[in-house]
């Protein structure tokens, strides 16, 4: 080993165990920063499904499966311009063909009473589409069937002096309403291997510290933490050593996260079905601490792709098999626009003829399956109907009446 790299590691070292001890005031900082939150200091984020002002989402069951629409109203032009920085949106594009683009099936359908409730945000480009569009004649379609659903929130902008206070706004607002906030940390450093959604931190240190800040918002109230989409799944177009230094990054964020926040539940990436085997994915994943309880609470997939619930479910658990580890560790998965599964084709970048999936609940009925959620919000664009992040409205249109 080279003296410079021997000194690299030996100062990486060191910044893990000051970052250590910053563990500890973690919580004391929150505690700080949510007083002083307000819900106006939460800045446009890519993917965020967020609520109206009113007092919650309505009571939903079962898969959406929405009635019968007239014709398609004449075409206006698309999106808003209301959000003032927009995040890109991953990707999750390496899909090796579906294992099923069947539409899911009606006895698949159930009612469902949501356990917890989930936080849908007043801060969204969907919301405010809805709110400057009244008289569109798509309006009612998409603020019915998406800008009422709750959706995750995105922090995908390196932006450390501002994202505590950020996060705080929207879990505070959650633990307001006795509401479950979702909030997706992705500011890996090379994310997307450098494609449509690239950015993130400068560097794995600087990344550290940024979720040091992002923890210091978490709060004390329940939160589910979607931990960098595609950062494990996508880990090929590393080398060996920086996918181990990743993947320690990864397993050090999930012990900040849980520390910061007893309540917090931290799930790691999977990919989706139609991505990498259970086998190698679950070899990963375990590189990443996704199997120790101190980092993590189990796996999501399907972030921002289509492949149906029912074969999220079973690659899930074929990967929490492989995984190891407890056996309460679980998955969540993405249903934002898996009503008509994935395309034959494989296409990942705004594809036709896809559907709304399940509307989100944290009550599946699913052994070892925690959620069924809208990390991705409809809508919104992978970069091919609109910018990557983008809300699109002919495009959430499409997906709504379908």
């Amino acid at each position: 080993m080279s003296g410079s790299r021997a000194q690299r590691l030996a100062a990486r070292r060191a910044g893990r165990r000051r970052a250590a001890r910053r563990g500890a005031m973690v919580v004391a900082a929150s505690l700080v920063v949510v007083a002083g939150a307000v819900a106006g200091a939460v800045a446009a984020f890519d993917d965020g499904g967020r609520a109206s002002d009113e007092a919650g989402p309505p009571e939903v069951s079962a898969s959406p499966r929405p009635a019968p629409l007239p014709a398609v109203p004449s075409p206006s032009p698309t999106a808003t311009a209301g959000s003032a920085s927009p995040s890109p949106s991953p990707s999750a594009r390496r899909t090796q063909g579906p294992t099923s683009a069947q539409p899911e099936k009606k006895k698949q359908e159930r009612t469902t009473t949501v356990a917890g409730r989930l936080y849908r945000h007043p801060d969204s480009q969907v919301l405010d589409w809805v709110r400057s569009h009244s008289g569109d004649p798509r309006h009612a379609v998409i603020a019915s069937r998406i800008a009422e659903q709750p959706a995750a929130v995105w922090f995908a902008d390196y932006s450390p002096q501002t994202v505590t206070a950020r996060v705080a706004a929207v879990t505070s607002g959650g633990a307001a309403l006795g509401r479950v906030p979702v909030v997706v940390p992705y500011a890996i450093p090379g994310r997307d291997c450098g494609g449509h959604s690239q950015g993130g931190a400068p560097g794995l240190d600087a990344y550290d510290a940024w979720i040091d800040r992002f923890a210091a918002g978490l709060g004390s109230g329940e939160v589910i933490v979607v931990l960098e989409p595609d950062s494990v799944a996508q880990a090929e177009c590393l080398s060996a050593g920086e996918r181990a230094d990743r993947f320690a990054s990864l397993a050090r964020a999930g012990r900040v996260l849980k520390a910061a926040n007893p309540r917090a539940r931290v799930y790691f990436d999977a990919g989706h079905s139609g991505w990498n085997a259970p086998g190698k994915q679950a070899a990963w994943l375990r590189q990443a601490g996704a199997a120790s309880p101190e980092s993590s609470d189990g796996i999501f997939s399907n972030v921002s792709n289509f492949h149906t619930t029912a074969d999220e479910v079973a690659y899930d658990r074929r990967v929490l098999d492989a995984l190891g580890g407890p056996a309460s560790l679980s998955a969540v998965i993405d249903t934002s626009r898996n009503g008509n599964g994935a395309p034959a084709d494989g296409e990942w970048c705004d594809p036709a003829g896809r559907r709304l999936g399940r509307t989100p609940t944290l009550s599946t009925g699913e052994a070892r399956i925690d959620g069924y959620l809208w990390v991705k919000l409809p809508g919104e664009s992978d970069g091919c109907k609109g910018r990557p992040g983008t809300f699109t409205a002919s495009y959430a249109y499409d997906l709504a009446s379908s």
